[in-house]
């Protein structure tokens, strides 16, 4: 291991440094025109001008080739239209769009076909139940006769008639199939969501879910149905069952008892050589990992497998054994890259704690040097933390990895004495260290650092990949789970992981449960902690006399008798205490700046093309505390116009265009929300549209469910 200055050093790049003010400086040439783009020029082919599929085609590229709206004119962009679902609530739904349609999701999961020149209302599908938490996108299917939409609302999957909006009665039952079937489990004992949506490989609809992170939890295998019949046509255990690739990484129960390593972050598709790539969550439970000793294959993966009948090809492990909550957080990018002199087609993987990864799409062979370190022992009774992580040597990370006294925020003198007094009482040291019993752990960047579920963009012309990050701490510890059966001993052990011990939780993501009988009834609470709502996964293995405990308890304070379905499952001596957000009294990062970045790399090198600060507190901005960054939501868009779209910045409602080459900032509109999802861009009638999700939800101010198009005015 490094020391703690030989590690910043090496880890420098978006510092508020000497390295990042020369970033800055390079940046500042390019757009002046004293520097020229050095990245190459590579061959394209494909068709980059349409919409239809998640992360805008199978690759996941985020790449549009129309050029009408381009550095020239992009000053000019002005509202095409604007449509309000009436619904409150946040979005993170990335428009798809065929033909003139432009399907949206409203906050409840209603599906909504639009005129995409008017943003006139053509259709509404209400499935009759009311969706909960994000739903990032749809899946569309054609074979040039029959069309169907796919989209998900909770556990099911639904197929719709494109041109009505009426669910396909061929289609499972009734339209729709359940995604708690089929898991080796019983299904009314699963909790299963499509969050995100999958992908389509000829007549195959390839999905995962979000599952709980807690035991139990259901396993999270990658599964394909028939598009026309909704049947299941394959599998892949990401938790092996015995005798299968990967089940000696694992206890020998694990797969009847584990769950988890689940892909709720979407996927990739290379068509041609038919191969889906599919990046995998952490393992459950996250945090300590006693019941699930060994590397833990196939959690936190890219995995390669045959998209025709879901037969291993490669792997890479990205984290082993798991006890941080890396997931791997956004569907991989596949790009043609130069490397040695030599054209290969690439698939790159970002990851939370700010790396990114690059393998051959083939063969999996790693295209930068990958080294193998040791890191800090877990002295947690009956934990036992993997011996090695891989490290990227490039390109270097796009966020920082260690927090150190000196990178802690000087926004006021009492916010930094209060910021070094709970540095003083936290454990770090850098990527890997396991969290300890009683005390903080610092988690830098923070569980939801570095890269996230908005997906990178790249340029398929250039080979610069484009990633938003997160760049602030999180702080994580373990606790004695008591094995009781009262209402508090099932609090902690079911919901303190996500809503703390003190059950602040950490607003807005994570909701306060303190005063929760003031703002819900006990009949609301029940049904909630049964099926789930919002991030919240249901808990369907609680008894009556349990759930009825768990609600007192919330409600009233009251301490009572759990009963027998009270009693863990699994039987664990330690619990996760919550996830808790490094924030100063008034609420902001207690790091110093830059809280979030957007980065240029260039993947035919790994060196950066251009990093700055992304996003702003307009209350800072007014007492002239400039390029701070802020925590983001959602991905970027590019264009062959030379244009990066993005919103996702939590706290000042831009919407922004930037020059790609420089990262010059353009353009920017006010959104009605915050834009906390990925835009997509399309032309109709030979005008070209950029559209956005505005919908806020990711702070404690108002939210809704809005989408926003932009166009260049009509002569």
């Amino acid at each position: 291991m490094q020391d703690g200055r030989e590690e910043r050093e090496r880890q420098s790049a978006l510092l508020p440094s000497a390295f990042f003010r020369l970033r800055l400086l390079l940046a500042f040439l390019l757009s002046a025109g004293a520097l020229t783009s050095c990245a190459p020029q590579l061959p394209v082919t494909g068709d980059y001008r349409t919409w239809s599929a998640y992360g805008g085609g199978p690759g996941q590229l985020r790449y549009s080739s129309l050029d009408q709206i381009n550095r020239r004119n992009v000053r000019n962009l002005e509202i095409a239209w604007i449509w309000d679902s009436g619904e409150s609530g946040g979005l993170q739904t990335e428009p798809l769009v065929v033909g003139r349609r432009v399907f949206v999701c409203t906050p409840t999961h209603r599906t909504v076909a639009l005129d995409g020149a008017t943003g006139r209302v053509e259709w509404v599908f209400d499935p009759g139940i009311v969706g909960q938490g994000p739903n990032r996108g749809f899946m569309y299917w054609t074979d040039g006769t029959d069309a169907r939409l796919f989209a998900a609302v909770d556990q099911f999957l639904y197929a719709l008639d494109p041109d009505t909006g009426r669910p396909v009665p061929s289609f499972g039952r009734d339209g729709r199939i359940d995604l708690r079937e089929g898991l080796d489990r019983p299904a009314d004992q699963q909790n299963v969501r499509l969050t995100t949506p999958g992908v389509v490989y000829r007549d195959l609809l390839i999905v995962g879910g979000r599952v709980s992170e807690g035991l139990p939890a259901s396993p999270g295998h990658i599964r394909a149905y028939d598009v026309r019949t909704g049947a299941l046509r394959w599998r892949f255990r990401t938790i092996p069952a015995p005798g299968e690739f990967g089940a000696d990484t694992w206890a020998d129960d694990s797969y009847a008892v584990n769950g988890g390593a689940n892909n709720w972050a979407g996927m990739a598709l290379d068509e041609a050589r038919g191969i889906v790539y599919v990046p995998t969550g952490s393992a459950s439970p996250d945090f300590y990992g006693a019941s699930r000793p060994g590397d833990n294959l196939f959690a936190n993966s890219l995995l390669a497998l045959d998209a025709a009948t879901g037969r291993r090809l490669w792997h890479y492990q990205i984290v082993r054994h798991d006890i941080w909550d890396r997931d791997l957080p956004s569907p991989p990018t596949l790009v043609t890259i130069r490397r040695n002199g030599r054209l290969v087609d690439a698939v790159v993987q970002t990851t939370k704690h700010g790396y990114v990864f690059v393998f051959d799409r083939e063969t999996g062979e790693p295209l930068f040097p990958i080294e193998e370190r040791a890191f800090p022992s877990s002295d947690v009774p009956g934990e036992t933390t993997a011996a090695t992580q891989p490290v990227p040597l490039l390109p270097r990370p796009f966020t920082r990895q260690q927090l150190t006294a000196d990178l802690l925020t000087t926004r006021t003198p009492e916010a930094a004495a209060w910021a070094r007094e709970q540095f003083a009482r936290f454990r770090g040291g850098g990527q890997f260290v396991p969290f300890a019993v009683g005390e903080q752990t610092i988690v830098f960047p923070g569980f939801d650092g570095g890269a996230e579920w908005g997906g990178a963009a790249a340029d398929p012309t250039t080979g610069v990949l484009y990633v938003n990050a997160n760049d602030i701490a999180w702080t994580g510890g373990l606790a004695p789970d008591n094995a009781g059966l009262r209402a508090r001993d099932v609090y902690l052990r079911e919901c303190a992981s996500c809503h703390r011990d003190d059950l602040e939780g950490t607003p807005p993501s994570i909701a306060s449960l303190v005063g929760i009988g003031k703002r819900k009834d006990a009949d609301t609470v029940a049904r909630v902690i049964h099926e789930g709502a919002g991030r919240m996964p249901g808990f369907p293995y609680l008894g009556p006399e349990a759930v009825d405990a768990l609600v007192r308890y919330l409600v009233d304070g009251e301490n009572a008798p759990a009963g027998p379905s009270g009693a863990s499952p699994v039987d664990l001596p330690y619990r996760f205490t919550g996830y808790r957000k490094f924030l100063d009294p008034d609420g902001y990062p207690a790091v110093a700046p830059p809280w979030g970045t957007l980065n240029a790399i260039d993947l035919n090198t790994g060196a950066y093309r251009w990093s700055i600060p992304f996003g702003e507190y307009p209350e800072l901005v007014e007492q002239g505390l400039t390029d701070t960054g802020s925590e983001n939501y959602g991905g970027p868009m590019v264009t062959a116009g030379g244009l990066l779209f993005i919103g996702a910045s939590n706290h000042d409602r831009k919407f922004r265009a930037y020059d790609k080459d420089t990262g010059e900032l353009l353009w920017h509109a006010l959104l009605p929300f915050s834009g906390n999802a990925t835009p997509a861009t399309y032309e109709i009638d030979g005008r070209q549209f950029v559209v956005i999700a505005a919908g806020g939800g990711k702070t404690n101010g108002p939210s809704g469910g809005t989408y926003v198009a932009f166009a260049l005015p009509q002569r």
